[in-house]
């Protein structure tokens, strides 16, 4: 294994990178979808300081022990994070059923192989944890994410839902079976 890039379970230290890498890849994904006041908003100093205690939080104190925060390195800094657990959608059952809340690359290293490890890592993880299934909610329309997660055999399920940050979003849920 390369010790150049890899993927960890995330540390205290990592938050503010992992923040970092939150807003950049909003920007990226969202930005050309959201009115102008709902970008600054993402890249204020407030929403930031919001994140950050939020995945503060998540990591101090995990709702269960198979909740996870992961980050993919490189050359040891972090670039990437998976946030996976159980799945909260009231169709699913959360004892089998596991949800990848967030995965994102900042963009300045998308492309590298940084995202199929965090997938792998994540899926790793979550079968290890005795989950038999795994969603991901992304953008309706082609983005790189839905593009890479079905590139990898996750299909959409029939799930829909919209985000609703100024301007509707909307999702659709993609599943991968994942164990027996």
């Amino acid at each position: 294994m390369s010790t150049e890039r890899f993927v960890r379970s995330a540390r205290e230290a990592d938050i503010d990178t992992v923040v970092d890498v939150q807003v950049a890849a909003w920007q990226a994904m969202y930005g050309p979808l959201l009115p102008e006041p709902v970008l600054r908003e993402i890249g204020s100093d407030e929403a930031a300081a919001r994140f950050r205690e939020q995945w503060q939080a998540s990591l101090a104190n995990p709702p269960t022990s198979r909740h996870r925060l992961l980050v993919a390195t490189d050359r040891r800094a972090v670039v990437g994070f998976a946030a996976l657990g159980p799945a909260t959608d009231d169709d699913c059952w959360p004892a089998t059923d596991a949800e990848v809340y967030a995965l994102h690359v900042h963009p300045d290293h998308a492309r590298r192989g940084h995202g199929s490890r965090l997938l792998n890592a994540a899926v790793d993880h979550l079968v290890d944890d005795g989950f038999h299934a795994a969603l991901l909610w992304v953008l309706e329309q082609d983005n790189p994410l839905r593009t890479f997660a079905e590139a990898a055999g996750w299909r959409p399920d029939g799930a829909t839902r919209e985000l609703d940050p100024g301007t509707p979003l909307p999702m659709v849920r993609l599943h991968a079976s994942i164990g027996a």
